[in-house]
């Protein structure tokens, strides 16, 4: 899934998530956040801390914050 290309009315949001260390974590946190009503696309990267979260309508960061607490990390806000 290509988080850069948005079809129209999308919108992508960069998250930064600390803790994560491998492909295991990034496949947590992406799973987790896929779940959220509107994701069309979620890429982690564990090496940098980012989450790039593509959705049809802006999410509800506390939403987020729940989701990714979920997978057993921790939201530190946008990027």
């Amino acid at each position: 899934m290509n988080a850069q290309a948005d079809t129209p009315g999308s919108v992508t949001s960069v998250y930064q998530v600390s803790g994560m260390s491998c492909g295991h974590c990034e496949g947590s946190v992406s799973g987790e956040i896929s779940e959220i009503a509107g994701v069309t696309s979620v890429k982690a990267v564990a090496s940098t801390g980012e989450v790039t979260v593509v959705s049809a309508a802006p999410l509800d960061e506390e939403a987020v914050r729940a989701a990714v607490d979920e997978a057993g990390f921790e939201l530190a806000g946008k990027a």
